[in-house]
């Protein structure tokens, strides 16, 4: 890591990057939209039939990558300031507070020797979903064509510096997990993460505690549940400047339930 970024990663991530609340129609349309570049052009987890698709406002043809859980979630993007163009994004799933027993995805799709049933931590519990980074992002912005409002005939060229900030987009997008997760009162969160991605972030202190066995799902997928009492304090000890990036230096602090 450069040594400015070493004194102070939260004010180099600021920057060159935002994390925008997608707390809009129109701003969770680009979310829908950007998924559908990394799940659908970009990666092919997705099937192209399954999503949906129309015309914008310029009469041009895009898609929107979105499914059930959406509704009951909180969303976030991430943008590059110097171009506007949005690299990142990542969503909560909310608890019901209906329904207290609604299953999450990790809940449906794997065998999970640990399971938060317990009703009074359920309405603390969220899982963090479609954590997506666009490959195209890292490369040259005119070759996006019109993917995530990016125009065809863009030609910008990420500099050197910003090139070494990159890394840090999953950092960035976990603290806009924990802007959600202090919004809504989360203080536990299921998740099912690549294993470089929870290598990566367990680098930084964050601890991510395995409660079931691998599944296949595109590639080996690690379902795990994380706490505010158990990661806070131990990205706090491991890395001081991580903590600043994720809480904010403190504003988006939260205690488990």
């Amino acid at each position: 890591m450069p040594p400015s970024m070493q004194h102070d990663l939260l004010s180099t991530f600021n920057q060159y990057f935002e994390l925008v609340h997608a707390d809009t129609e129109a701003l969770r349309e680009q979310v829908f939209k950007l998924r559908y570049q990394v799940y659908v052009l970009e990666t092919g987890f997705e099937a192209e039939a399954d999503c949906k698709r129309g015309l914008d406002a310029s009469g041009q043809l895009i898609g929107w990558e979105e499914d059930e859980f959406d509704a009951r979630s909180d969303h976030y993007l991430l943008r590059h300031r110097r171009t506007g163009v949005y690299a990142a994004t990542t969503r909560l799933i909310l608890p019901l507070s209906e329904a207290p027993d609604a299953p999450y995805p990790i809940e449906l799709h794997c065998t999970l020797d640990e399971r938060v049933s317990d009703p009074s931590l359920r309405v603390h519990l969220g899982e963090i979903s479609r954590f997506a980074v666009s490959k195209i992002f890292k490369r040259r912005l005119g070759e996006a064509g019109s993917l995530a409002g990016v125009a065809a005939d863009i030609e910008v060229y990420l500099k050197d510096d910003e090139r070494r900030i990159l890394p840090h987009i999953s950092l960035g997008l976990f603290a806009a997990v924990m802007r959600m997760a202090h919004a809504h009162g989360i203080s536990r969160c299921y998740a099912v993460m690549e294993p470089a991605l929870v290598r990566l972030l367990g680098r930084f202190g964050v601890v991510f505690r395995r409660i079931g066995p691998d599944i296949e799902y595109h590639g080996l997928r690690v379902p795990c549940i994380t706490t505010a009492d158990e990661s806070l304090p131990s990205i706090r000890r491991v890395s001081p400047q991580i903590w600043d990036l994720i809480t904010n230096r403190g504003e988006f602090f939260i205690a488990d339930a």
